[in-house]
């Protein structure tokens, strides 16, 4: 069986994590075998720039680094793990999971972009991280919409109203809400499967959710 790659994208706070965890628990009694991977891979030394970065390291906007420089050092943490850890999972004939991948770029760092550099940043994107780095392209993205005060909200329970435990993006509202145009637009222009997780300005339930991805990746697999 060819290997497929499965990436669960959306801002902060939209249930990502959750979500690739159940998705994987359903298709492994299904009898497929999957491996979750999530990124940043905080836990490998090659997140090192990464974590600068988001802790204000390099500035306290997320616009000190633009965004070619950002998307570097993501890309580096994502190639050091597929080359050290899960390449060998893919060439295998696996279903990978991914908590974020490549396609978080081009949400997070588009916002730093014009409208009309959208394009030719996506172009740049793909090119660098597929085709350069070599890194495979997923074979579905799955992104999870949640209303940018409805994450916030989240974020909130999450980290028990303490702000200082926010990084540099979480942090700053106003640059989630363009970085949600970002991935609205990616989403159109990619081909990436939506899935709208809010009703009457609340989350979904989770299983609520978890049931509308499952089905939109049966043919997939």
């Amino acid at each position: 069986m060819k290997s497929k790659l499965i990436v669960i994208e959306g801002l902060d706070g939209s249930g990502k994590a959750t979500q690739t965890k159940i998705l994987a628990e359903r298709l492994k009694a299904q009898g497929h075998t999957v491996r979750q991977l999530e990124f940043p891979d905080y836990s490998s030394p090659a997140s090192a720039l990464v974590k600068m970065y988001l802790g204000g390291e390099f500035g306290s906007r997320p616009e000190d680094v633009n965004a070619y420089a950002a998307s570097a050092f993501y890309a580096v943490d994502r190639a050091a793990g597929w080359l050290k850890d899960w390449k060998r999972d893919y060439e295998n004939g696996a279903v990978l999971l991914s908590d974020r991948y490549c396609t978080s770029n081009i949400i997070y760092q588009m916002a730093k972009v014009s409208d009309g550099e959208r394009n030719s940043f996506i172009r740049w994107q793909t090119d660098f991280e597929y085709d350069k780095l070599g890194l495979p392209r997923p074979d579905a993205v799955i992104y999870l919409d949640v209303a940018p005060d409805v994450s916030q909200k989240l974020m909130e329970r999450r980290y028990g109203g303490d702000n200082s435990k926010k990084d540099l993006h979480e942090s700053n509202f106003r640059y989630l809400l363009s970085c949600r145009r970002s991935a609205l637009y990616a989403a159109e222009k990619c081909g990436w499967l939506m899935v709208d997780c809010c009703r009457n300005g609340e989350i979904r339930p989770v299983f609520d959710i978890a049931c509308e991805i499952e089905e939109l990746i049966k043919t997939i697999l």
